[in-house]
């Protein structure tokens, strides 16, 4: 019998984490505050429990969904244009950071200080963060589980590095830079991406930065094809948030009895995803009663898409200013590289 021998044991590069608990009453009051509504409708974050983001991974390989590879080539391609951009040595913060893979190509070009993951699936967030800690054993890795769409202090991630803490410097001397890949700045309503980029623009401060993905208005059906995909993914991730409702609100949703259904709004120039009732159904959840009609849906989620000085203006009424933007050959989709202006607006 051959002597096994004992396997050398990896060193670990242990993550901090914070959890500012987003609480379950949260979701409740959402969900059937949006139930509510007429038209109905459910916030997009929602979206994301451990097996949503699992099968959001998925949907990223499909041959439909040009924008993570589209991305990815932009991030391959200018990461070291992108690093002196930003320089050495930042906080590198990435709200909805998901598997935190885009962000691998950046890391060693850029080498921060710290990186900081912000999501809002607390047991998907800290086990890629881990994973990446590992990976880059030299980086100071500190997740944070939080709604990143609201406004967030960073006074949490003060002694997140190895610094003196009497020198304060995550909040005064080191440069905060966000990257918001993807197109998430997409699932927001136009007033409200304006928003969410000043509390971008006042948590990051005067020269903070920001590189974010947008996409690009284009053919109506190149986008119908990548919010419809052959092998289900998107229906599944859209169904699920019935199946997340149900096991965490104690709700009874049949979810046999609701389909996916995404198309291109050309009038407001974004896909809309919706879940439509097939037939006559009631749903309750704490008590609550919500009766479908056939062909009832509920809506949950846009993707606007933008033209590139249509953005830049946006991000300059919160105050950014542009200092480059990347766009692949076949203009499906930009990255920007944004810096918080000298002067920026009150709250």
């Amino acid at each position: 019998m051959t002597q096994m021998q004992p396997q050398a044991q990896m060193q670990v590069n242990e993550i901090q984490f914070t959890d500012n608990n987003p609480q379950l009453a949260c979701f409740a009051e959402e969900v059937i505050g949006g139930l509510k509504k007429t038209p109905r409708c459910i916030p997009p974050k929602f979206f994301y429990d451990k097996r949503g983001s699992h099968i959001f991974d998925d949907i990223c390989e499909t041959d439909e969904y040009y924008v993570t590879r589209t991305e990815t080539e932009l991030l391959k391609k200018h990461n070291t244009e992108i690093a002196q951009l930003i320089g050495e040595n930042c906080l590198l913060i990435e709200p909805g950071s998901g598997n935190s893979q885009k962000v691998r190509i950046l890391l060693d070009e850029l080498k921060p200080q710290t990186y900081l993951p912000m999501d809002i699936s607390r047991d998907y967030l800290t086990s890629a963060a881990q994973e990446l800690a590992n990976e880059f054993p030299w980086l100071d890795v500190h997740a944070a589980c939080v709604d990143y769409t609201t406004p967030i202090d960073l006074s949490f991630v003060e002694n997140c590095t190895d610094t003196d803490p009497a020198e304060n410097r995550i909040n005064n001397t080191i440069r905060k830079v966000a990257f918001f890949p993807g197109s998430s700045i997409g699932n927001f309503e136009k007033s409200h991406a304006g928003q969410f980029l000043k509390n971008m623009a006042n948590m990051l401060g005067v020269n903070g930065g920001l590189l974010i993905g947008v996409d690009l208005k284009k053919d109506p059906s190149t986008l119908h094809a990548a919010y419809n995909d052959k092998n289900g993914a998107t229906a599944e991730f859209n169904l699920n948030l019935l199946t997340r409702i149900n096991r965490e609100l104690g709700a009874n949703f049949n979810i046999g009895n609701f389909s996916h259904h995404a198309f291109y709004n050309n009038e407001k120039s974004r896909i809309e995803m919706h879940l439509v009732s097939n037939r006559p159904q009631s749903v309750t959840i704490d008590s609550e009663y919500f009766h479908f009609k056939e062909g009832d849906t509920i809506h949950t989620e846009n993707s606007y898409k933008y033209h590139i000085e249509e953005f830049q203006e946006l991000a300059s009424e919160a105050g950014f200013k542009s200092r480059r933007v990347w766009t692949d050959e076949n203009n499906l989709f930009s990255l920007h590289y944004f810096e918080v202006a000298e002067s920026i607006s009150p709250r």
